[in-house]
C-alpha cells in the first residue's frame, strides 16, 4: 500500500503494535540485514516545556533490510520507560523494507532531553511495555477519537471536543471543554480591492472560506490530521485563492494546530489583497472584571489587561482584588471589594476593542478603544511581538497564536467586543491595516519584446525576462497556527511559555552518526574532522558559512510575507548592500543549491542553527518559489528581484530534491503535499521550453526535449521520492528506463539533450551530434540525486557514463581530447571537483582523489582564503550603510553552497588524501 492507504485502513500504531503490511519483500534475510546502531534522539534547540503538555511529530531512517512493516517500535523515554508513540510509513527501501518512518507523541516533555526509539518483536514490545500479560491491559480512555456524521466530523481528544462542518464557511464549527463551548465559528476571511494603493473601504470585497471538502488524514490514536479545502468566496459569490487547511489534533491535548495553505490565482492587475485571516469566537461567562486580554511581545514580554480595569483608580478595591485581575484569576466576591469601587464600577470604561499590528520586522504598536465611532488610545509599543494573544476570561478562553509571526511581516491580532456576550479574535496574516498586496512585475519590460533584446538585457542585469512571465498566479503561502481552548485565564509566565512553543516548536532529530550509517540521502557526508589543520580549517569555513548567513537574515531584515525564508544571490560591494534591485542577483530562489548545502551541513553536525535555516528556506521555496496552479505548474522560478519574477521558469527550481529532507526528517505534510505534486512536474516541459530562446538547430525524436543535466536531476529527484514513498513500481520504471536511455546513449552525460514522450515518461535518444558540457548541469543536485540512484538501481551502463563524465569534466584537456574527440570549458571547476571525489571513491583510485584537491583549491574565489590566511570581514556602520552589519565581499551564495557541497563531499570520498 502506499502511505496514504495505509493510514486510512488504520495502519498507525501505538507503541508496540507492528507497522503492517506496506509492499514487504520476505526474500530479504532479515537477520543478517545490517543494524544501524541504536542512538538516542534530542531535541534540536528548543526543550518541551514540561508544563505545557504539547505534542511532536518527526521522522526518522532506518538501514536498508533493518526494519520490516511487521516490525514494532518501542518509544523509551529517558528514564528507559516505554512511552506511547503513533508511527506510520514514510518511505520503502527497493526490497520493502521500511526506509523513513514517521512518530508523534503527544507529551512531548514526558520523554526528556534525551529518548529512543527500538526495534523488536510485537509480543516482547507489549510486554515491555505494560509488564504484565498484554490480553489484560486496558486501552487508554483519553485517546484520540474521531466521530463521523452526515455534515460533520467531531474530534475528542480526551480534553476538548472539535466540530468541523463538511460544507459552509467555518472550518470549525464549536470548541468545547468540559461540556461547555468555549469557541465557535472559525473561518478564514480577507478583503480585496482593485486599487493598488492606501485601503479604499468603498472599493473593498469581503470574502471569506467555503469549504469543498473534508478528509481524514490521521484519525489517531495520538494524532489526528483533518484536511480541509475549499476557495475563498466574495460577497458576489465568486469563487478565488483556493486554500488547504490541516486541522491537527493530539490525544489528551486542548490545542488544535491549524496549518493553511492558500494559492494566488487572481488578476495581479486588479486585485490588491488588503487581509487575510483566521476568525473565530469566544463566548465570555465571567464579568468584565473577570475577563483578560494578553499579547505577547518580546524577550518574554508580555501586555495584559482587562476590558474592565480596577487598578490604578482613585479608590482602591483592595490588594487581593487587584493582584487576582493582574494574575488573571478570579477576584474575590464583589461583597469583600471596596464598597466605593464596587458600586462604581459602571463609570469604569469598557474597553472592547484591542488591536496589535506588526508592519514591520522591527516594531509593533498595540492600540485599544471602548468601541466603534470613538478614538483609538495607544496602549504600547515594542520590537517583534511573537503572534501569541488571549481571549477570555476565568472560566475559559482561547490562547493563540502564529508561528513565525514578526517574520511574516505585515501581520496583525484584533480582539473585538471583548465586554459582550461573543468576543470576536482575528488572527491577520496580512494586516489590514497594511498597505494592499500589490504582487504585479516591478517594471514594464523596457521594450524587451524579442529574444535577442532580452538575452541583451541578460548581459547587462543578470534578469531573464519575457513579457508575460512574470506573473504571481499559482504561488502560494502557508501559515501555521495553534489555538490551545483553556478552562481558565493562563498565568503570565504560562502565556509567554507558549508563545515560545508556538514560534519555535520542538523538534526532535537523531544523532548524526545515526543518519549517517542508516545510508540514506547517498551517504555522501562524514562527521565533522579536525584532526588535521587543513581538515580544521575547511570545518571552520563550514561553520563560518552558516553562521554567516544566519546573522545576514536579520542584519539585511530578510522577512517579509513572501521573502522569509528565501536568501540573497550577490552583494553590491560598493552600496555594501545584497544586489536586492538588480535583475537575477536578488532572491536566490535555490540557485546553485543552498537548499542542499544547508541540509547536509545539518545531517552532519545536528546543529540546530542549521537546522531552522534550512527549514525556512524549505518553508519558503516549497510554496513562493514554485507554481502550484495555472500555465507554469510544476515549475520554479530562477532567481530574481521578485520571486516569481523571472522568465526561466524551470524544473531544477521545484526539484523534490531540495524539500525531501524536510519533509523526510519533520514528516510535515504541507512538505508531503508539494513533493507529490512534484511527480508530475515534468508535464511542464512541453509548456515551458526551457532553451527556448537559444538558437536551436538539433532535430529532437518526438515533441518535447529534456536535458540530462538541470531537468533530469529535478525528474529523477521527483520520481525517485514518489517511488521510495509508495512503493509504486511504475516510477521504478520510469527511471530505469530512463537511466538505460542515458547509458545506452554513445554520448552519455555528455549528450546534453534527448527528446521526451511525456505521455509515457521516456526518454529519446538523439542522433549522436557530439558531446556537449552545460557548468549548471550538475550544480543542481545531479551529483547527489545520481549518487541515491546508483545506490538504489543497478543499470552498469548509467553507473559508468555518470562515473565518465566525472572523470572528465575538470580533465586535462588532453585527457577530454583523447575521450571525447574536443575540448570544453570547465567552469565551477571547484565545486565540480566532487565529482572528481565521487569517481574516485567508486573507482578506488588515488590518482583522482588528489586530483580532486588540487581541483578544490583551484579557484580563488570558492577557496575564499580558507588555507590559513585570514578571512576578510568587514564590520560596517554608518554612514557607509544604514544598519551595522557584517560582510564578507568575497562570498556569494553560488560560492558558498557550492563550495560547501564540495567540501563536505570531498571530506566524506576522499578525505584521506587532503594531506
Amino acid at each position: 500500500m502506499d502511505r496514504r492507504s495505509f493510514i486510512k485502513n488504520g495502519g498507525l500504531i501505538a507503541t508496540a503494535v507492528p507497522l503492517g503490511m506496506a509492499g514487504s519483500s520476505k526474500a530479504v534475510q532479515r537477520e543478517t540485514a545490517k543494524r544501524t546502531p541504536s542512538e538516542s534522539l534530542v531535541w534540536l534547540d528548543t526543550q518541551p516545556n514540561a508544563e505545557l503538555n504539547r505534542g511532536a511529530v518527526w521522522g526518522m531512517p532506518w538501514a536498508q533490510g533493518e526494519l520490516d512493516t511487521e516490525h514494532a517500535l518501542m518509544l523509551i523515554n529517558e528514564s528507559g520507560k516505554p512511552a506511547p508513540m503513533q508511527t506510520w510509513p514514510m518511505a520503502y527501501w527497493p526490497d520493502g523494507s521500511v526506509k523513513w518512518t514517521g512518530h508523534a507523541v503527544c507529551k512531548a516533555a514526558d520523554l526528556g532531553p534525551h529518548f529512543s526509539i527500538r526495534r523488536g518483536s510485537a509480543l516482547s514490545s507489549m510486554k515491555e511495555l505494560s509488564n504484565t500479560d498484554p490480553s489484560k491491559t486496558e486501552p487508554s480512555k483519553t485517546e484520540l477519537s474521531i466521530h463521523s456524521s452526515a455534515d460533520q466530523l467531531v474530534v475528542n481528544t480526551g480534553s476538548i471536543q472539535a466540530s468541523i462542518p463538511k460544507q459552509g464557511n467555518f472550518i470549525i464549527g464549536e470548541v468545547q471543554r468540559e461540556g461547555q463551548t468555549i469557541a465557535k465559528n472559525a473561518i478564514f476571511v480577507g478583503s480585496v480591492q482593485t486599487e493598488p494603493n492606501g485601503t479604499d473601504s468603498a472599493n473593498s470585497i469581503k470574502f471569506k472560506s467555503d469549504i469543498s471538502a473534508v478528509e481524514i488524514e490521521q484519525s489517531g490514536p495520538l494524532r489526528a490530521v483533518i484536511k480541509v479545502t475549499g476557495e475563498h468566496q466574495r460577497e458576489d459569490q465568486s469563487q478565488w485563492l483556493p486554500f488547504t487547511a490541516r486541522l491537527i489534533f493530539f490525544a489528551h491535548s486542548d490545542e488544535i494546530q491549524i496549518n493553511q495553505t492558500f494559492v494566488y490565482d487572481g488578476n495581479e492587475q486588479e486585485e490588491f489583497i488588503t487581509g487575510l485571516g483566521l476568525q473565530f469566537v469566544v463566548l465570555q461567562r465571567d464579568p468584565l472584571y473577570n475577563r483578560h486580554v494578553r499579547f505577547v511581545g518580546g524577550n518574554n514580554g508580555l501586555w495584559a489587561e482587562s476590558p474592565k480595569g480596577i487598578t490604578g483608580l482613585r479608590r482602591d478595591p483592595g490588594a487581593d482584588v487587584r493582584r487576582a485581575q493582574i494574575e488573571g484569576r478570579t477576584t474575590p466576591p464583589l461583597e469583600q471589594w471596596n464598597p466605593r469601587v464596587k458600586d462604581g464600577l459602571h463609570w469604569i470604561p469598557t474597553w472592547n476593542d484591542y488591536t496589535l499590528t506588526q508592519l514591520s520586522a522591527n516594531g509593533f504598536v498595540i492600540r485599544k478603544r471602548t468601541k466603534e465611532g470613538h478614538a483609538w488610545i495607544d496602549a504600547d509599543q515594542g520590537h517583534r511581538a511573537a503572534g501569541t494573544a488571549y481571549l477570555g476570561g476565568s472560566s475559559g478562553g482561547v490562547l493563540f497564536g502564529m508561528r513565525d509571526f514578526w517574520q511574516l511581516h505585515p501581520v496583525q491580532i484584533d480582539i473585538r467586543g471583548a465586554g459582550q456576550p461573543e468576543s470576536e479574535a482575528t488572527l491577520w496574516f496580512w494586516s489590514p491595516e497594511a498597505q494592499p498586496m500589490d504582487l504585479r512585475f516591478y517594471h514594464d519590460g523596457l521594450g524587451q519584446d524579442t529574444y535577442e533584446q532580452q538575452l541583451d538585457a541578460l548581459n547587462i542585469t543578470y534578469e531573464d525576462y519575457e513579457p508575460g512571465f512574470g506573473s504571481p498566479v499559482g504561488v502560494a503561502r502557508t501559515t501555521e497556527i495553534t489555538l490551545k481552548i483553556t478552562g481558565a485565564t493562563p498565568s503570565r509566565s504560562h502565556v509567554t511559555q507558549w508563545a515560545q512553543q508556538i514560534s519555535q516548536p520542538p523538534q526532535a532529530a537523531c544523532q548524526p552518526e545515526y543518519y549517517l550509517n542508516a545510508g540514506v540521502f547517498g551517504g555522501l557526508w562524514s562527521l565533522p574532522d579536525r584532526s588535521t589543520a587543513k581538515k580544521a580549517a575547511i570545518e571552520d569555513r563550514l561553520d563560518f558559512q552558516v553562521d554567516y548567513y544566519h546573522g545576514q537574515v536579520d542584519q539585511r531584515h530578510w522577512y517579509g510575507f513572501w521573502n522569509y525564508g528565501d536568501i540573497m544571490h550577490t552583494l553590491d560591494i560598493d552600496r555594501h548592500v545584497w544586489r536586492y534591485d538588480v535583475g537575477g542577483y536578488a532572491w536566490d530562489n535555490s540557485e546553485l543549491s543552498p537548499d542542499l548545502w544547508l541540509w547536509y551541513s545539518f545531517l552532519r553536525t545536528g546543529s540546530g542553527k542549521t537546522f531552522r535555516l534550512a527549514e525556512a528556506m524549505v518553508r519558503h521555496t516549497r510554496d513562493v518559489d514554485i507554481y502550484h496552479l495555472g500555465d507554469f505548474k510544476g515549475l520554479g522560478t530562477r532567481h530574481n528581484v521578485q520571486h516569481w519574477g523571472c522568465s526561466a521558469k524551470q524544473l531544477r527550481i521545484s526539484t523534490a530534491a531540495y524539500r525531501r529532507f524536510h519533509y523526510y526528517l519533520t514528516a510535515d505534510d504541507r512538505t508531503g503535499d508539494v513533493l507529490t505534486e512534484a511527480t508530475q512536474a515534468d508535464s511542464a516541459l512541453s509548456t515551458v521550453d526551457p532553451i527556448r530562446k537559444l538558437p536551436n538547430t538539433e532535430a529532437m525524436p518526438g515533441t518535447d526535449r529534456i536535458q540530462v543535466g538541470t531537468d533530469w536531476s529535478a525528474v529523477a529527484a521527483n520520481w525517485l521520492t514518489a517511488w521510495e514513498r509508495t512503493g509504486d513500481p511504475k516510477y521504478r520504471q520510469w527511471l530505469t528506463q530512463a537511466m538505460q536511455a542515458i547509458g545506452q546513449h554513445p554520448q552519455g552525460f555528455h549528450a546534453g539533450t534527448f527528446g521526451y514522450d511525456i505521455n509515457q515518461h521516456r526518454l529519446l535518444p538523439a542522433p549522436d551530434s557530439g558531446p556537449k558540457v552545460s557548468h549548471l548541469s550538475a550544480v543542481f543536485g545531479l551529483v547527489e540525486i545520481n549518487a541515491e540512484l546508483i545506490q538504489l538501481i543497478d543499470i552498469p551502463e548509467y553507473k559508468a557514463a555518470w562515473l565518465e563524465y566525472c572523470r572528465l569534466y575538470n580533465a586535462s584537456a588532453e585527457e577530454q581530447q583523447a575521450s571525447l574527440g574536443e575540448v570544453f570549458n570547465n567552469h565551477l571547476r571547484a565545486p565540480h571537483s566532487r565529482l572528481t571525489a565521487y569517481a574516485a571513491a567508486q573507482k578506488d583510485s588515488k590518482a583522482l582523489a588528489k586530483r580532486a584537491w588540487q581541483e578544490f583549491n583551484a579557484q580563488q574565489e570558492f577557496a575564499g582564503l580558507w588555507q590559513g590566511e585570514p578571512w576578510l570581514v568587514q564590520q560596517l556602520s554608518g554612514p557607509d550603510v544604514l544598519n551595522p552589519t557584517t560582510e564578507v565581499p568575497w562570498l556569494s551564495t553560488n560560492d558558498a553552497a557550492q563550495w560547501g557541497l564540495a567540501a563536505i563531499q570531498n571530506l566524506a570520498l576522499v578525505g584521506d588524501y587532503l594531506d
